[in-house]
């Protein structure tokens, strides 16, 4: 929970990352697959991290990728990674919010601050067994686009013994 130091999505703040906020998301990421790994079984490596090619490719200079940072305050509290982003239909490929400062708004502003940037036509995977990831992408379709977002169910490529995604699909601004 955010605590009364007035952190909230009114003093959210989301740019681009840079070189030198690389060793903030790189935190940041480890949180992130953290927390994911409930869902997946993933153990971090010998080393204690976990895999990071899409860190990797987020910082790789490659313009199909952008990495962007989310503050309130001082405090860093996430990131997201678009790849595609000059192809028709942009992947949100990961978004993180910490903890502390989830369910206050943060997570929608940042997603739609995110969106905005690149507009047109989005997509993003979850997995069902991911209970808040299902909530907050579906009232982010909402949100983003009324009654005009669509949800599917994709097999994850390469991996037939793993239960598909879900892709929820949108325009942003939706038009």
């Amino acid at each position: 929970m955010i605590e009364n130091s007035g952190n909230s999505e009114h003093d959210l703040t989301v740019r681009p990352a840079t070189p030198t906020d690389r060793p903030t998301v790189e935190r940041l990421w480890l949180l992130f697959r953290h927390d994911l790994s409930e869902f997946g079984g993933q153990l971090p490596n010998p080393d204690g991290t976990f895999r990071g090619e899409r860190l990797e490719a987020a910082f790789s200079g490659d313009e199909d990728w952008a990495a962007y940072l989310f503050h309130s305050g001082a405090h860093p509290v996430g990131f997201a990674f678009v790849r595609a982003v000059t192809q028709p239909v942009r992947v949100l490929n990961s978004f993180f919010v910490v903890r502390g400062a989830r369910r206050a708004g943060v997570g929608m502003k940042a997603v739609r601050e995110v969106v905005a940037r690149h507009p047109g036509a989005w997509t993003v995977a979850f997995q069902d067994d991911n209970p808040a990831a299902v909530r907050f992408w579906r009232r982010a379709g909402e949100t983003l686009a009324p009654g005009a977002w669509e949800e599917e169910r994709r097999p994850v490529p390469d991996k037939p013994g793993l239960a598909p995604d879900v892709w929820v699909s949108f325009r942003y601004p939706d038009r």
